[in-house]
């Protein structure tokens, strides 16, 4: 018997809107207000993101280097790299200079977090 349920990730920012409009158009989930401006989250009805508001103290990963780790960070599949790329981007992330990999990419979101576009497998 499972002592918990549901797990969810919630990701510390300067900004919850920012991040939960994003990852909201990222996924296509919607977004939904918990305490404005302090908490917000998007969900798949299923599945659940959380943005919590870090005022001074938040201080974005350095990924790759270990001055600050990244923690945590998501992963999710796209059918094509390329496209997904160009939608990523759109939506405010920006691409990593360091690529190590040639399945996904590494994308920070708006406040800098690491996430990775995975190719599908067949």
């Amino acid at each position: 018997m499972a002592i918990a349920h549901s797990p969810q990730f919630v990701l510390d920012c300067p900004d919850p809107h920012v991040l939960a409009e994003f990852y909201g158009a990222l996924l296509g989930w919607p977004s939904r207000v918990h305490e404005p401006g302090v908490w917000m989250s998007v969900s798949s009805g299923d599945h659940r993101i959380h943005f919590q508001r870090v005022d001074d103290a938040y201080r974005p990963p350095s990924w790759p280097g270990q001055d600050v780790p990244q923690q945590v960070h998501l992963d999710v599949d796209v059918a094509d790299l390329d496209e997904a790329e160009a939608a990523v981007l759109a939506l405010g992330a920006t691409k990593h200079e360091h690529q190590p990999g040639t399945t996904f990419r590494v994308f920070l979101d708006p406040a800098g977090h690491p996430f990775c576009l995975c190719r599908e497998e067949s």
